[in-house]
């Protein structure tokens, strides 16, 4: 026994070595870009475009362990804090910082960085953010102080056990004191693995390796570059023909999914949820869907199912306003899920009450509702958009198509320019805080449809303060029901999509519940033997 326990240590040993003396050192990671990252200024924005680009750009207090595919507490690690301790009624976290650290341009990291960064999610800095996304995430501070150069005090009004996680996410980088806001949107400074060489709008974007980097070893590939490529089925065929190492991150739907895999079946693709889901926003404040019958009429007409058959091949996932398990960690089981209006499995049985509330309102077949469905100009939007067009049909509702250029649409959604609105919403971190304040808070610059119900809102810090995570997701269970029944913006499918690497590119983990926390990229590598 004594000799085996030997031997299978000793084999244990070997394979984790010859694991680590495999992986080497440089080359460029080719990955196509979708689109133009509107800056490179991770703070301002919201969307995958820049935080894929710019990530690795930049380092966190803490970070989801890049090799673990979902994201969860448990897997949080130390970046730029060596460690972090609550005290006693969990209203201050205290972050010991690293001493090695450097900006790109040579000047020393340090608790100041930390107080400025903090200062902007705030709204207390001097130079204010243009836009500030995640301000709602980081309402609950009430003030951050260093009692040193390596220490720094976060001090809470009231518990928060979700803070580690939002600052976590790849949305949530360390800014630099001393670079003004301007530079950060065309020339980023950061402290991460990699260096910003160039920005070329419409076109690339490179990144180089930080020689002084302050994890030893890292990171491993000399370069990254991305290409912006407009056309998506010009971008495949790219990458099938070898001019790209590596799709865009969750942009292969499930049809290009079977062509690229027919076309290249050595590629390594690997299709996941992404906490993104695709939904419908109602302007409750002009009619049609200021009268309550429609609104509660819309939501029982929808099939789900036909949503996914038809858009995804099935591969989605039906859910509420959180992660739907066991991808997700806070989403209602099925059974809680198929309780709720609009949910349950006979359709038909829906679909009768539905028009019933249509007929209460003065609608019917002789005399239909017209309104224009606003949607994008791509395929992600139209698509859906068509199918709900369709199901619609079945309750009096002749629904046309407004599409609009993506310049376009948040100037129109800003000035609530639509009756109804179809939208896709990606949840950068797996947790109720995130998912709730930021889409429905009252006072929160990503309430696109500003959707406002104070009695509700009032349950958000209920769980949001809640220590003990079996009653949280009880409460968040709770909240997400209400939102359902009120249609405050209803889900209709919880999307999936692949993403794809050559098979010489190593390192690299997908992660189910996050398309936004999972490209430091300074694990990757290229076995091109």
């Amino acid at each position: 026994m004594r000799l085996r326990v030997l031997l299978v240590g000793l084999v244990a040993m070997l394979c984790w070595c010859d694991s680590a003396w495999a992986q080497r050192n440089g080359g460029v990671l080719r990955i196509f870009h979708r689109d133009n990252p509107t800056s490179a200024s991770i703070l301002e924005e919201t969307n995958a475009s820049t935080v894929v680009a710019f990530m690795p750009v930049f380092n966190n207090l803490v970070m989801f362990d890049q090799g673990v595919a979902q994201n969860t507490p448990d897997a949080i690690v130390p970046e730029l804090a060596e460690s972090w301790t609550w005290n006693d009624d969990k209203t201050e976290l205290t972050f010991k910082l690293r001493r090695d650290v450097k900006w790109h341009d040579g000047t020393p990291f340090t608790a100041s960085d930390v107080e400025c960064t903090f200062n902007l999610w705030t709204g207390r800095a001097r130079h204010r953010l243009r836009f500030n996304p995640r301000g709602t995430w980081f309402n609950n501070i009430n003030f951050v102080q260093s009692s040193n150069d390596y220490e720094v005090t976060v001090h809470l009004n009231r518990p928060q056990p979700a803070l580690l996680s939002l600052l976590a996410s790849g949305f949530s980088p360390i800014y630099p004191c001393h670079v003004p806001l301007a530079q950060m949107r065309t020339k980023p400074v950061g402290t991460g693995p990699f260096k910003l060489e160039s920005f070329n709008q419409f076109d690339r974007i490179r990144l180089v390796r930080n020689p002084d980097y302050w994890k030893d070893g890292k990171p491993l590939l000399d370069a990254i570059e991305f290409s912006v490529v407009a056309s998506r089925s010009t971008a495949l065929l790219s990458f099938v023909a070898g001019r790209y190492d590596m799709t865009f991150p969750s942009d292969v739907n499930m049809t290009q999914l079977r062509d690229v895999r027919r076309q290249s079946p050595r590629v390594m693709c690997e299709a996941t949820a992404m906490n993104n889901n695709t939904n419908i926003m109602l302007n409750r404040e002009s009619p049609p869907f200021d009268n309550p019958d429609i609104r509660r009429a819309l939501v029982l007409a929808l099939d789900r199912q036909g949503f996914m058959d038809a858009l995804t091949e099935g591969s989605g996932t039906i859910g509420g306003h959180l992660q739907p398990p066991p991808d997700g960690l806070w989403g209602m089981p099925t059974e809680v899920l198929a309780t709720l209006p609009g949910f349950g499995p006979d359709l038909e049985k829906n679909r009768e009450e539905a028009r019933a509330l249509m007929r209460k309102a003065g609608y019917g077949p002789d005399k239909p509702l017209a309104i224009k469905i606003f949607t994008r100009a791509v395929s992600l939007y139209r698509s859906p958009a068509a199918v709900l067009a369709n199901q619609l049909q079945d309750i009096y509702i002749e629904a046309g198509l407004d599409v609009a250029e993506t310049s376009h649409w948040y100037t129109r959604i800003g000035r609530r320019d639509y009756s109804l609105a179809l939208e896709t919403t990606g949840n950068a971190v797996d947790d109720p805080d995130q998912a709730f304040y930021e889409t429905f808070a009252c006072r929160s610059e990503r309430n696109y449809s500003r959707y406002c119900n104070p009695e509700i809102e009032r349950m958000f810090e209920t769980q949001s303060t809640e220590l003990d995570l079996d009653k949280r997701r009880k409460i968040a269970w709770d909240i997400d029901m209400k939102l359902l029944a009120d249609a405050a913006r209803p889900p209709l499918v919880w999307n999936r999509a692949a993403t794809c690497w050559q098979p010489y590119v190593k390192g690299y983990v997908p992660q189910i519940n996050s398309s936004y926390n999972g490209f430091r990229f300074e694990d990757v590598w290229l076995d091109r033997r």
